[in-house]
């Protein structure tokens, strides 16, 4: 006797729909262990009885999972929007108050976060030990700025371990926290910002990402990291004009 069509590598199941009743009479939990294939199923009537019916519920389920995830993903693209909507018009102005200041890092810390709508900001640099022609940069041991950005200019995250060192007593405000690259002729330089209004938990979720060092790429604007990058460009600028 031959074996059915649908084991064949060339069978599909308008081919031998015999061999598909088969297996799935043969493998009664298939569809149960291979949800994803509810998706691609046309839903049963339920005239057909109570068995039917529930894998009629199980697509409905599926469908429901789909939209929350895509609901949830949406609220963390609105509010990643909303946080670049509110960073992006300020950085002109951090910009001005950069270019009238004698000290860019006084300015980061003490002007920056009242400019750009944000509970903390700071200037990390890294270095051996404190450096006394720089009291307000914070330190950083040697390395901790490439491995923070991994070649990026700026990106947005959820603080981790590195919280306490870049914020300092500010680190158990942050919810959320920015980095931006700082270029100029010194010992590798970030600017950190942080900010205490938390991104959706359902949307973090629902990305499976959470917790995570950097939020989707997708969800984060360009805008917003455009900003940030420019922002972290002018404070080295500033930094090489103040010596």
């Amino acid at each position: 006797m031959t074996e059915p069509a649908a084991r064949s590598g060339g069978a599909t199941p308008d081919a031998d729909p015999e061999g598909v009743a088969a297996f799935l009479r043969a493998h009664p939990g298939f569809l149960a262990a291979n949800p994803g294939l509810y998706d691609r199923l046309a839903p049963p009537r339920r005239v057909h009885g109570d068995v039917l019916a529930d894998h009629m519920a199980a697509m409905l389920a599926r469908a429901r999972d789909a939209a929350a995830s895509m609901a949830a993903r949406a609220d963390l693209v609105l509010a990643a929007g909303r946080v670049a909507s509110g960073l992006t018009g300020r950085v002109q102005e951090a910009v001005l108050a950069l270019m009238a200041a004698t000290d860019p890092a006084e300015c980061v810390t003490e002007a920056f976060p009242g400019l750009l709508g944000l509970d903390a900001a700071a200037l990390c640099m890294e270095a051996e030990g404190p450096d006394p022609n720089r009291p307000r940069m914070r330190i950083l041991p040697p390395g901790m700025v490439a491995r923070l950005l991994d070649g990026r200019d700026a990106l947005l995250g959820a603080p981790a371990a590195h919280a306490a060192l870049l914020h300092g007593e500010a680190a158990r405000l942050a919810a959320w926290d920015a980095l931006a690259r700082v270029p100029w002729g010194g010992p590798p330089c970030l600017l950190a910002l942080a900010r205490r209004d938390a991104l959706p938990a359902a949307a973090t979720e629902a990305t499976g990402a959470a917790p995570a060092p950097v939020y989707p790429v997708e969800t984060v604007p360009g805008s917003l990291l455009g900003a940030l990058a420019f922002l972290g460009r002018a404070i080295g600028a500033a930094l090489d004009r103040a010596g």
